[in-house]
Parts: C-alpha cells; sequence; structure tokens
C-alpha cells in the first residue's frame, strides 16, 4: 500500500517538474527572474533610517557621563534607550537587532576629564544593517564631538567617539542587500510555483483528471509540494553561491544550519501558495493573490524599516510573517554565524507557521474537493 502510495506520488511530482520545464514561461519566471533581480537589486535599492534604539552601559555613573547620555536621549534622532547591567546584555540585545547601537562609556570617564586626560567612548553598531549602521553611527559620533567641543572649551579634556561596526566592520552594504535578498527570492518563487499548481491544473481542464486518479487529495497535495522546494531549495544554492563568489560576502555561519532554514522556511511558504491556488480558478487569480500577500509579507519583514519601528499590533502580526524569521536567520547565519540555539529559537515560530498554513490549505483543498 505505501510502496504503490510512493509511486503515484512519484509519478505527479515527475509530471509537475515536465510541465514547469516545458512551459518557456515558467523556465524564464523560475529561473531568469531571481538571479536578474538579485543582480539589479544589489546596486539598485536603498533605505532610509528614521529611529534609532540604543543600549547603553554607563560604568562611571557621574554627572558628566550622564550629561553626554542626556545628550543622546533628547536627540529627535533617537528613540528608545536600554540600560544593560553588563556586556553580555548588550551584545544580546546588538544580536537579536532590538537595537541598532550599543554605547559603552568607561568608569574613567569622569576622572580623565577632570585630569585633562583623552578618554574614549564606545560606540558599537550592528554592521548586519549597514545603512542603519553608518546613520546611527554618524549621529552618536556627532553628539560626542559637539559634546567634546563644549568640554574641551571649558576644561581642556578630549572624548573621542570609538566606533566599531559588529558582524560587518567595513560595513559593506552589499553584505546586507544581498543577504536579505537571497531569502525573499527564494520565498518569492515558491509563493508563485505553488500558487499557480491547482489554479493551472482548472485552468487547463486537467483538474478533474487528477481528481478521478487514483492518487488521494493528500497525495496530490505533496506532488504538488515537492516540485516548488526543491527548485526554490537548489535556486537559493545557487544563489548563495553566486553572494559568496562573485559578491565576495563572507558566509561565517553553518551550511547545514543554513539549509535546514531554507527547507523550514519554504516550507511555512508552501501552504500559502497552495492554499491560494486551492481558492483560485485561474491562474491569473493565483498572481494577483501572490501579489496581495507578497507586498505587504515583505513591508511588514524588517526589510525596510525595523520591526521594533512599527506601531504595537504591527509588531505582534509580524509574529505570523514567515519572510521575517527567514530574513533573520539568513542574515544571522551569513554574517554572525548564528549557532544552533539561535537558529533554533527562529525556527519554532516557523514551524507553527508551516503547520498553520499546510493544515488550512489540505482543510480548503479537501472542502473543495467535496
Amino acid at each position: 500500500m505505501i510502496r504503490e502510495s510512493l509511486r503515484r506520488i512519484f509519478a505527479l511530482i515527475k509530471k509537475e517538474f515536465i510541465t514547469i520545464w516545458k512551459d518557456p514561461k515558467s523556465r524564464g519566471i523560475i529561473i531568469g527572474l531571481p538571479l536578474l533581480q538579485l543582480l539589479v537589486f544589489a546596486n539598485a535599492i536603498t533605505m532610509e533610517v528614521k529611529n534609532i534604539d540604543a543600549v547603553v552601559i554607563d560604568r562611571d555613573n557621574s554627572v558628566e557621563s550622564r550629561e553626554l547620555l542626556s545628550r543622546f536621549e533628547h536627540s529627535p534622532r533617537f528613540r528608545k534607550f536600554y540600560y544593560a547591567e553588563n556586556e553580555k546584555d548588550l551584545k544580546e540585545k546588538i544580536d537579536n537587532q532590538k537595537v541598532q547601537i550599543g554605547i559603552y562609556i568607561n568608569n574613567d570617564f569622569s576622572s580623565s576629564i577632570k585630569a585633562g586626560k583623552p578618554v574614549n567612548v564606545l560606540i558599537i553598531a550592528d554592521g548586519r544593517q549597514t545603512n542603519s549602521a553608518s546613520i546611527a553611527g554618524g549621529y552618536a559620533s556627532q553628539i560626542v564631538t559637539d559634546y567634546n567641543n563644549e568640554i574641551n572649551h571649558a576644561k581642556g579634556a578630549q572624548i573621542n567617539a570609538s566606533l566599531r561596526n559588529w558582524y560587518n566592520p567595513n560595513l559593506e552594504y552589499r553584505w546586507y542587500i544581498l543577504t536579505v535578498l537571497v531569502s525573499l527570492l527564494a520565498l518569492v518563487i515558491t509563493l508563485l510555483l505553488t500558487a499557480l499548481s491547482i489554479a493551472r491544473e482548472r485552468e487547463m481542464g486537467t483538474f478533474d483528471q487528477l481528481i478521478v486518479s487514483p492518487l488521494s487529495s493528500f497525495e496530490i497535495l505533496l506532488g504538488k509540494t515537492v516540485p516548488p522546494m526543491v527548485i526554490a531549495m537548489v535556486l537559493t544554492c545557487i544563489m548563495t553561491l553566486i553572494v559568496v563568489t562573485a559578491f565576495k560576502v563572507p558566509f561565517a555561519g553553518s551550511a547545514v544550519l543554513f539549509l535546514i532554514s531554507i527547507f523550514v522556511s519554504l516550507l511555512s511558504i508552501v501552504g500559502v501558495g497552495l492554499f491560494i491556488s486551492s481558492i483560485c480558478k485561474t491562474q491569473q487569480q493565483a498572481i494577483l493573490g501572490v501579489i496581495t500577500f507578497q507586498m505587504p509579507a515583505i513591508l511588514l519583514s524588517g526589510f525596510i524599516s525595523p520591526v521594533e519601528d512599527m506601531p504595537l499590533f504591527l509588531q505582534y502580526l509580524t509574529l505570523l510573517n514567515p519572510i521575517r524569521f527567514f530574513i533573520l536567520l539568513t542574515r544571522g547565519i551569513f554574517l554572525k554565524g548564528m549557532g544552533i540555539a539561535d537558529v533554533t529559537l527562529n525556527l519554532i515560530p516557523l514551524l507553527i507557521i508551516a503547520f498553520i498554513t499546510l493544515s488550512l490549505a489540505s482543510w480548503t483543498f479537501k472542502r473543495n474537493l467535496d
């Protein structure tokens, strides 16, 4: 029984691959389009930062250090400030992208100013978000410079801003945009292929033949799921290879964790595509459904603006967005070398989303069959 079921599923998978490959438009969409977008977007996309969140460690806790920090707090460029007790807390907030920069004031800050000696204020920027890091670091350095000019005039001390960019020391903008594009393009291709699969059968008049075949509804859905997953996985690996070799973006993480993250992320989006496909009668309707879901999902992924800067109800809504977690995983594994604990933390919501979307797609498909 199991062997016969696997034979039927394999036959459907083979049919799907042949159908996709024989259609010249499909070949152009799944191969040419993502590679072209990768090359164009890498040079064309720019972003603007409006709000900056910061984490602070003030070891000196003096009048002088509090005066400097008040300059940050009253700056229109900065929004939220988190006061950390230790370096671990500061690192965690930057790692989790809760803040864009960290400010560290050593315990000799006020004594050095009073003695007229030079003293450094450490500014740490999250280099994974190159645009935010560059702007935030520039604003922070300017505030320190302005404070230094005031103090230097009164006491003759020299306060310097020591700027460090974590995970992307030279703030290579392409490092950020390319690692994000890998995940976005993979998800777009998966969503498009799955959304067109069942709608294409209806439009071509072969859906009734599929229903009366020995295939069960589960086997049909499985057969429709595997080809887009395989194609998207292969394309993602090709795009990753291009990013690493042609654009010289370092891959700091584990290839195994990266592949697992890709698989789970694509699985979570397959259910969305199948749901769209099961309720659409034509491929045109399916494409419109993809666009309807795709644009808000990208906007709520943290790609254009940080999730923390969004209204609270939208922040909760992003927890249902698989693109948000896939971007975090791709960027984190690529540039930071994210470990298994952090990867698992982001894979759990993706698995929940995958279960919900696939269950919804299965329920909708069976209901339409009935």
